[in-house]
């Protein structure tokens, strides 16, 4: 198995930053594809990034783009999520999944992944 752990979440004011990490385990980390969702209170769990094993591919959201960085570091098996320009709009719970069989495929559903963590909460004030 898998075990996946999201740290970074907290209170910011609108236009601020946060800098989300996902600690996950396993020997094959570097062939993972990695990626964040998030769920804003009453609303669906939404795609918000993700990564390739490579590193070298990564994929956002509409909402997110051009305010979001999804990036790796396979030497200490973590994912970041660097956010920047919060908006009031971003606040949700965001959850790091991980999806260890290896794909080419760009993964943006919640059934696409099959290891998530407990979630970190992110709160963007106005």
């Amino acid at each position: 198995q898998v075990s996946v752990v999201e740290s970074g979440g907290g209170l910011v004011q609108a236009g601020g930053s946060l800098r989300l990490s996902c600690a996950a385990s396993g020997r094959a980390f570097s062939t993972y594809t990695m990626g964040w969702f998030r769920q804003a209170p009453g609303k669906e769990r939404e795609f918000v990034a993700t990564i390739k094993w490579s590193g070298g591919s990564t994929y956002y959201a509409d909402s997110v783009k051009g305010r979001f960085t999804i990036s790796r570091d396979n030497a200490k098996n973590t994912v970041y999520l660097q956010m920047n320009s919060l908006k009031p709009e971003d606040t949700a719970v965001y959850y790091c999944a991980a999806r260890a069989i290896i794909t080419q495929a760009t993964l943006v559903s919640l059934g696409d992944y099959s290891y998530w963590g407990q979630g970190t909460q992110v709160t963007v004030s106005s």
